[in-house]
């Protein structure tokens, strides 16, 4: 078993190196390779399968057009050379998204056979759990379809891909960030016994982005050491205010789209552990902090202090003997928070809805 972990983490590691060499490459004989391989395997796949070769003929036609197409489009006018080094880059994520077109057709060929797979004679034998399972898949397959409209939207990925520059994944870029008047705020929140758990659908470009892989809609989250939230706190990009990694967070900053909402929920904590944690904020803070991008994609960390939200909360919880389930730090999402509250530690507070 744990060999097994290694080799799923080694191969996560080389799937991100891959990503980043063709976020970064100027070449575009390596995306031309894997255009053709990926055509290869499906076209493989296809000729394997029991489907009529009327179906076979009509699907190898597919992906050979998606593959000369891509090939055009990189030798015609995608990989120019471009002096503004954003332009760049965001061809370089279009490139990387366009790699997955043909396996999109395969998923929707595996939609289609799912619905029309049986014949009117065994129709009757069709379970009702068969058929809610396909209509399951559809609906959210059109549910993905629509909000990747909106997370790959131009706009978007030209605002990601401004954003990266801004992070590192191997050096602290965070120090000092948090003010005096932001411990004096901790300070009067010691009397209140409980620690707030904040989780929050903001409607960011990175949270649209992430929900497309988590499939949640509340994609942050932060820390309060008091009910109004004047203390809440987490790693984040910085909002272009600060730098990325572990930053105070104002309720405004929440709201980025018209169904913007938090989810506030309380644990208790005592005088002792709420010092606690304030200890560990301060030492962050003076140390230095990084937001993990990367980690996002490969659930790792090169050093302690640079985290994402979940990763920082239930490092927290941890350090304080507040944790109520257990996990690695680094594959925490956000709704685990309240998914995995399986013994009701936690309170449901209120929800705001901006």
């Amino acid at each position: 078993m744990r060999v097994k972990k290694v080799y799923l983490l080694l191969i996560q590691f080389l799937i991100i190196i891959l990503l980043i060499s063709l976020l970064f490459t100027k070449s575009t004989a390596i995306f031309a390779v894997i255009f053709a391989l990926s055509a290869s395997i499906l076209i493989i796949h296809i000729l394997v399968s029991k489907n009529s070769w009327k179906v076979k003929i009509m699907f190898i036609s597919i992906y050979t057009l998606i593959l000369i197409l891509q090939e055009v489009f990189i030798a015609s006018t995608f990989f120019n050379n471009s002096s503004i080094w954003l332009a760049f880059l965001v061809k370089n994520i279009i490139g990387i998204i366009i790699i997955f077109v043909p396996f999109f057709v395969r998923y929707l060929h595996y939609i289609y056979t799912l619905e029309h797979q049986f014949s009117m004679i065994s129709k009757t034998s069709i379970s009702f759990d068969m058929i809610r399972e396909i209509n399951n898949k559809r609906n959210s397959l059109k549910k993905n379809v629509s909000k990747s409209k909106t997370a790959l939207s131009k706009e978007n990925i030209y605002e990601i891909a401004n954003d990266i520059p801004r992070h590192s994944y191997i050096k602290y870029l965070n120090r000092n960030a948090l003010s005096e008047s932001y411990f004096a705020e901790c300070e009067k929140s010691l009397n209140d016994e409980n620690l707030y758990i904040v989780l929050s659908s903001t409607g960011s470009s990175a949270s649209e982005l992430i929900s497309l892989f988590t499939q949640k809609n509340y994609n942050h989250v932060s820390l309060s050491l008091d009910k109004e939230l004047k203390t809440t706190i987490s790693y984040n990009g910085g909002e272009n205010l600060t730098l990325p990694g572990l930053n105070q967070e104002q309720l405004e900053s929440f709201n980025k789209k018209s169904d913007a909402s938090i989810m506030v929920y309380k644990i208790k904590a005592t005088k002792e552990q709420k010092k606690r944690i304030i200890e560990e904020i301060n030492e962050i803070n003076n140390a230095g902090s990084a937001y993990n991008l990367v980690g996002l994609v490969t659930k790792a960390s090169i050093r302690p202090n640079i985290m994402f939200c979940s990763q920082f909360v239930y490092s927290i919880l941890k350090i304080a003997n507040l944790e109520y389930f257990e996990a690695n730090n680094t594959k925490v999402k956000p709704t685990d928070f309240v998914e995995n509250d399986y013994y009701r530690k936690l309170e449901f507070c209120y929800e705001i809805a901006f």
